[in-house]
C-alpha cells in the first residue's frame, strides 16, 4: 500500500524536502536532497479542485455544476489555490468575489421568500457559498 506524501510538515507547515527515491520494481535507492514538485504542496481539497478546473477546461460553468458549487466559491477556490502556488491575488480579485457571494447570498433568500426553495435548500445552498 502506498500512501500520498505529504507536501508540508506537519510541526511547523514549511516545504518538506525529499531525501530518498526507490524504485519500487527493483528496489533500487537514490538518496539526496529533492526538489518536490510545485504541485506536492496541495492539500486533497486543493489537488482535487485543480484537477476538475483543467477537466473543465476552466470553464466556470462547468466547475460550479461538476462540484455542485456556487460561482463565489468556484472563485475563492481559484484564489486560494493560487496563491497556494505562491502567487499574490489582488483586493480587487477578493472584492469583486465577496460581491458576488453577497449578491448570491441575497438571491437564496429572495427565493426562500417567495417560496421557491425551502429552508432546508437555502441553507444547504448558503453553506456551499463558503
Amino acid at each position: 500500500m502506498h500512501y500520498q506524501a505529504p507536501g508540508k510538515c506537519p510541526v511547523c507547515h514549511h516545504d518538506l524536502l525529499i531525501t530518498r527515491l526507490t524504485c519500487p520494481h527493483c528496489r533500487t535507492q537514490l538518496e539526496g536532497q529533492f526538489e518536490p514538485c510545485e504541485f506536492c504542496g496541495l492539500d486533497k481539497e486543493e489537488l482535487h479542485f485543480l484537477k476538475t478546473f483543467i477537466k473543465c477546461r476552466g470553464n466556470i460553468k462547468d466547475i460550479e455544476r461538476e462540484l455542485g458549487i456556487s460561482y463565489p466559491t468556484v472563485k475563492s477556490k481559484l484564489n486560494q489555490l493560487i496563491e497556494s502556488l505562491g502567487f499574490r491575488v489582488t483586493d480587487s480579485d477578493l472584492d469583486i468575489i465577496q460581491e458576488e457571494r453577497q449578491k448570491e447570498k441575497q438571491e437564496i433568500l429572495k427565493n426562500l421568500e417567495e417560496g421557491i426553495i425551502n429552508a432546508k435548500e437555502a441553507k444547504e445552498r448558503l453553506a456551499k457559498l463558503k
